[in-house]
């Protein structure tokens, strides 16, 4: 699978992170295996601790977020926010920042950030049997929260002067069709 080099939003610049990187590493019949890389971590806010569980607003803070949008012809798509705390959050969409709801999941994401020196990986695993089912695009991109409150937003591409996610000029990778129908 290829690795994606996310761009921060030239009017939120980071502080000290260098480069995000993100990269859909798998793809199962039980999971959806995501990874994201964080280069210049030094002032970079990690959530602490919260354990599993839904929660809104995840990307106020440092938050890593997957959008997937069916290739069908239906404006319609899915939001995954996916926390460093392990919190997480599933919504879907009907059209361009319309018609929100919750997306059940009856099985949690697992989620792990790993930190080094320089660098921290974060990897989501997301059960496969409730994420929509390709071929579809999607977008890779994360909030990044450094010291002093300082946000900056890293995604595929940028369109407009605001970060906007969900822009579908964003959603600029695919999966393809893994298993029969």
């Amino acid at each position: 699978m290829q690795t994606y080099e996310l761009a921060a939003h030239n009017a939120h610049p980071p502080l000290a992170v260098r480069r995000v990187e993100a990269r859909v590493l798998s793809l199962t019949d039980a999971w959806v295996r995501v990874r994201w890389r964080i280069d210049g971590l030094q002032k970079l806010v990690i959530p602490d601790f919260a354990g599993r569980g839904r929660a809104d607003n995840l990307w106020q803070t440092t938050c890593f977020e997957m959008f997937v949008m069916p290739r069908d012809g239906t404006p319609g798509y899915s939001e995954f926010n996916l926390s460093p705390s392990e919190r997480w959050a599933a919504y879907d969409f009907t059209d361009y920042r319309k018609g929100m709801t919750e997306r059940v999941f009856s099985r949690e994401p697992e989620c792990v950030m790993r930190t080094g020196q320089s660098m921290a990986i974060f990897d989501a695993s997301l059960p496969r049997d409730q994420m929509p089912e390709p071929p579809v695009s999607i977008g890779l991109s994360a909030v990044i929260e450094e010291e002093g409150g300082v946000k900056s937003y890293w995604a595929m591409s940028h369109h407009k002067e605001k970060p906007d996610f969900h822009d579908p000029a964003c959603f600029g990778a695919g999966l393809a069709r893994t298993r029969a129908a």
